[in-house]
């Protein structure tokens, strides 16, 4: 079975559980998935429900579809991700990207717990992302090129869209949120980063790293999806702080930003 095969076959299984068809497509990140009690649920689909669909197995990712409402706008929320480093293909990593722009989505709303690079962050800030540097992963788009999704050749000029970029700014503002800016490199991971690896990405103009986000843009931007990102500093990557880097401290900031995080993507989802 192919990669589009695939794809039909998860919509298939998806569409004999729910009809609803989103306008924005929101990925949380590890430590952010609460941000699903904020919707106004329809219905909801456990990946694992999904035959062919890669179940997430990382802590903090519950592992679901929410299907439902943030004020007026249909959403489907993913609570929680699959990432590289669990050990799917690259296809299977972008695959619920894929399924959400099937099922109607048109704007992909990206989140993800980063650690910090630009020595002017602070653990708990919210970084927008505005660029990303994604060639230290698997380019998702390798191999025969799925026509039926998009060209062969992807345009990344504006990978993340500026109109959105623009409103979560002013919502930003209008809330006296503060908001950073930045460039967002994803790494392989699991392993967390080395000293010398962060002083290479600062130096290439990294301002936070985590390890997903990057490849689901790109994917998204194939098929024709206007995208927008936030990361939460969740540490501060390694060699900035003489301590070591663990999971538990990633979920525990995320966990101390998400008060501003849900009020500034709902009033951003509002505004899209």
């Amino acid at each position: 079975m192919d990669s589009y095969e695939k794809l039909l076959q998860c919509l298939k299984c998806v569409r004999r559980k729910s009809d609803f068809v989103p306008k924005v497509a929101l990925v949380l990140g590890s430590g952010l998935g609460d941000y699903a009690n904020n919707i106004r649920v329809d219905s909801e689909i456990s990946y694992s429900e999904i035959d062919g669909f890669p179940v997430s197995t990382v802590p903090g990712h519950d592992g679901k579809f929410v299907f439902g409402y943030i004020d007026h706008v249909p959403v489907v929320c993913m609570k929680g991700r699959v990432h590289y480093y669990e050990g799917y293909e690259i296809d299977d990593v972008v695959l619920p990207i894929r399924l959400m722009k099937m099922m109607g989505a048109e704007i992909l709303f990206l989140t993800n717990a980063a650690g910090g690079i630009n020595l002017d962050f602070n653990v708990g800030n919210l970084m927008l992302i505005k660029d990303q540097i994604s060639c230290f992963v698997p380019n998702p788009l390798h191999g025969k090129n799925l026509s039926e999704l998009g060209p062969r050749f992807p345009d990344m000029t504006h990978v993340y869209d500026e109109q959105l970029n623009d409103i979560i700014l002013r919502k930003a503002y209008e809330l006296e949120i503060p908001l950073r800016e930045g460039v967002y490199v994803q790494l392989q991971g699991p392993s967390y980063e080395t000293p010398a690896e962060i002083r290479m990405l600062r130096t290439m103009g990294g301002d936070a790293v985590g390890m997903s986000t990057g490849v689901e843009a790109v994917a998204a931007r194939h098929m024709g999806m206007r995208i927008c990102g936030i990361s939460c500093i969740s540490n501060m990557a390694a060699g900035v702080f003489d301590k070591p880097l663990n999971h538990e401290e990633v979920q525990q900031a995320a966990d101390m930003a998400s008060a501003n995080f849900a009020k500034l993507v709902t009033e951003s989802v509002r505004g899209f």
